[in-house]
């Protein structure tokens, strides 16, 4: 299937799958793996090691009762902050495949390298069959290109090179600067786009059909079926978010780069892409000045990662708080018990921020 960036959910089709799984060479597995103590052993599943939530999630909903999935992301764990033991890296030795992210969890990149597993799937390399590197930072999604283009060329377009320029041209800031608005090649988190994870879905369902042969037709069906699912919360989310008196907001963490580049959003972040990241004196000022002409209302904070620099910035500014969950975890404080109620619950707040709902 084939997620055109900026086109109608009901375009995805089964094209980026096959270009994803050609990039990763069409790996060949045995259905009946070495097992691992946590998989179950030699019980004729494919065995599959996720390394954080959102492939653990998309691993089950598409193998269904054909696989085994264990991750190494415990919930309650920060992503970005895990230590592999060294248990973990024998189970993915052991591992029929191993599911990652390259790039987003760097123990786990070396984890994965050292442990000599054949077949390692990079769901970025399946979420970018279609655009190549970078290749979401073309437009945003065609519905809000009609609604807010306008806009974006007057309000946007000019005043922020003025404004920013040379601030940003100043001394860096540790982690980045907190401006990534387009979901680049720096933000791997493809997931919170949902076209982008429905690829990732249509490619992993391939390589566990190559995988085990006998039961492709099961993982065409579960991939059919959340991909489906994802072009409804897809369109929920452009139906949703119509209608907004802001495009902007504000986050603890660079995590939503994706997200806002398919709805026509502009995200400002305190920190860069890791969370833990603190913000120098010049971006705080500089969020002030933000929040102020963007008519920003709500700084989002999340459920893994402290919420005091947020907090910080809302009472300085006088602005709310809320919850952007950035679905790297699903514990008891998450707004929900899977994938799509939390994405759901992410919409909800994003709406009351921009004034869409």
């Amino acid at each position: 299937m084939n997620v055109r960036r900026n086109r109608p959910a009901s375009r995805i089709t089964s094209a980026a799958a096959a270009a994803g799984v050609t990039a990763l060479g069409l790996i060949t597995l045995t259905a009946c793996g070495t097992g691992t103590a946590d998989a179950g052993g030699d019980d004729g599943k494919v065995n599959v090691v996720a390394s954080f939530y959102p492939l653990e999630y998309l691993a089950e909903e598409i193998g269904g009762e054909h696989v085994s999935v264990t991750t190494l992301t415990k919930p309650g764990v920060e992503p970005h902050d895990l230590e592999i033991k060294p248990r973990q890296t024998a189970e993915l030795s052991e591992a029929d495949v191993a599911f990652y992210l390259k790039g987003l969890q760097p123990a786990v990149d070396d984890a994965v390298a050292q442990s000599g597993v054949k077949n390692a799937v990079d769901a970025a390399e399946l979420g970018a069959a279609e655009h190549g590197e970078g290749g979401h930072e073309e437009e945003p999604a065609a519905e809000h290109t009609d609604e807010h283009g306008d806009e974006h060329g007057d309000e946007h377009g000019e005043e922020h090179p003025d404004e920013h320029g040379d601030e940003s041209s100043g001394e860096p800031e540790a982690g980045g600067d907190g401006h990534d608005h387009s979901g680049g090649a720096s933000d791997p988190h493809l997931w919170l786009d949902p076209t982008q994870y429905a690829e990732v879905a249509e490619g992993f369902a391939k390589t566990l059909a190559e995988a085990d042969p006998d039961h492709a037709a099961a993982y065409e069906k579960n991939a059919d079926a959340l991909v489906k699912k994802l072009e409804t919360l897809d369109k929920d989310f452009a139906d949703g978010l119509r209608n907004r008196t802001t495009d902007t907001f504000i986050t603890t963490h660079a995590a939503f780069g994706h997200l806002a580049s398919r709805y026509g959003l502009e995200q400002e972040a305190i920190g860069g892409i890791d969370p833990e990241t603190e913000p120098s004196p010049a971006r705080m000022r500089e969020l002030h000045t933000i929040a102020e002409r963007e008519k920003v209302t709500t700084v989002f904070f999340e459920t893994l990662v402290s919420d005091a620099t947020a907090k910080t910035l809302a009472a300085d500014t006088g602005l709310k708080t809320d919850v952007l969950d950035p679905l790297e975890g699903i514990t008891d404080r998450s707004a929900g018990d899977d994938y799509f109620e939390v994405m759901r619950a992410n919409l909800d707040a994003l709406r009351k921020a921009l004034g869409s709902g």
